[in-house]
């Protein structure tokens, strides 16, 4: 029975011992941050709920003075459908095109001299005299608008031209009109204009997409019109199913998930995105920078091992709070702002077998607030960074093999000894009893 309790005793011992050397423990310290590395990695993935990739900017600014507009490398851009699905890979972020203009039409008002060819529709009868036409092809424009202004001789030679060939083979059955958008605002606002000049066929009075966004001169539109005039002839034909797939192909639905990641100086900053286009006046009060944050984080990116790895420290890693957040902007002329105080932490994980490991990452202390702006001032997404003068310091402590083994070399010596000493005892005094 000695023999059994003894080998009982020494079996929880050795649990204890194993469980002892199986725990880690978490100590944490703050020192100065020594971090040399002159750029920071930010990766970012953002969902734009309501505004399209063509207009989509991804800027950078910092205290240095850095100041870049339109970020294009490493950033990758997909159109999204009414669902936020990804539906069209719009590829690497480019810098936006450059649409030509007529110059050599005369001043407006040589143009009206026989008479006004782009006829002004109103918000009264802008439904009906859709309704009256089979395709209408209109400007809504803005009169303090520069492209507006450099497009209205253009726009009205096209209307021109395109009623000088009635009745001939390149006649084209289409109605060219124009509406102002400051004295239709809210006819504009229905239509969702979110940028001046927008170019838009309708057919039968509705929106026969995607709208017009190629080069700004008589051939251009003509030719655009013509192909939209001659892709519906060859519909007709055919069959439903086909038809909707191409309908809906080119719808175009204004979102945007913009993904990617950017080196900054490792100096307090922020970047930004910001509706903005090189031939278009935006609408301010139609820009809704409403986002989704799928992600955003600092520092290089983790393997699978490190992820694995920093699993034992739960508390301790807050590297990415926005993730999965959405920001939704309830009213005109505001948008959310995002500050993160970032600061660099040192991961010290201890292996069993192996020598201390160090996994450098970031955690983030993020704040975010709606911000209005005045009604003539494009709003922005945006997220501001400062970086800690400190860094934090989480190590994992455990056992080493070598003390585990000495443990139980210990508890084998111990257990014996003292069961040797009291086997010796109770001998004694057994014999002592005459027992």
């Amino acid at each position: 029975s000695l023999s059994i309790c003894t080998g009982m005793f020494m079996l929880v011992l050795f649990i204890v011992e194993l469980w002892a050397f199986m725990a880690t423990t978490t100590e944490t310290s703050v020192i100065l941050d020594t971090n040399s590395d002159t750029q920071l990695r930010i990766n970012f993935n953002i969902t734009l709920m309501d505004l399209s990739c063509d207009y989509a900017s991804v800027d950078v600014y910092d205290v240095l003075g850095t100041n870049t507009q339109n970020l294009t490398k490493n950033v990758e851009k997909w159109q999204l459908d009414e669902n936020g699905v990804k539906r069209i890979f719009q590829g690497r972020n480019k810098e936006q095109k450059e649409i030509s203009h007529d110059t050599h039409h005369p001043e407006i008002e040589e143009l009206h001299a026989n008479g006004v060819h782009a006829n002004a529709l109103d918000e009264a009868g802008f439904e009906e005299y859709l309704k009256s036409h089979k395709f209408t092809f209109v400007n809504f424009y803005a009169p303090w608008c520069i492209w507006c202004q450099r497009l209205e001789p253009t726009w009205e030679a096209f209307a021109e031209d395109i009623e000088s060939s009635e009745g001939t083979v390149e006649e084209l059955q289409v109605e060219i009109v124009k509406v102002d958008c400051v004295a239709n605002r809210n006819l504009c606002a229905q239509q969702r204009v979110m940028a001046f000049p927008t170019l838009r066929l309708f057919k039968d009075g509705e929106v026969f997409a995607p709208d017009y966004k190629q080069d700004r001169t008589v051939e251009a539109l003509r030719d655009f019109a013509k192909s939209k005039l001659e892709l519906e002839e060859k519909m007709k034909d055919w069959h439903p199913k086909r038809r909707a797939r191409i309908e809906a192909a080119n719808v175009d639905h204004p979102g945007c998930m913009i993904s990617g990641h950017l080196l900054v100086n490792r100096v307090p900053g922020n970047f930004h995105l910001e509706a903005r286009s090189k031939s278009h006046n935006l609408n301010a009060a139609m820009t809704n920078l409403s986002h989704i944050v799928n992600h955003l984080s600092f520092g290089q990116p983790l393997n699978q091992i490190q992820k694995r790895k920093m699993k034992k420290f739960p508390e301790y890693t807050s590297t990415a709070p926005l993730d999965g957040n959405v920001y939704v902007n309830k009213d005109y002329h505001q948008a959310h702002h995002h500050f993160s105080k970032v600061v660099s932490t040192h991961y010290e994980v201890d292996g069993m077998l192996s020598r201390k490991n160090r996994i450098m990452g970031y955690q983030m202390i993020t704040q975010n607030q709606i911000m209005h702006y005045k009604e003539d001032d494009v709003p922005e997404a945006k997220f501001s960074y400062d970086l800690s003068p400190m860094a934090v310091v989480v190590t994992s402590k455990g056992r080493r093999w070598y003390d585990f083994l000495t443990s139980l070399c210990a508890i084998i010596g111990g257990t014996f000894t003292v069961v040797g000493l009291l086997d010796t005892f109770l001998h004694k005094f057994l014999k002592d009893k005459g027992l």
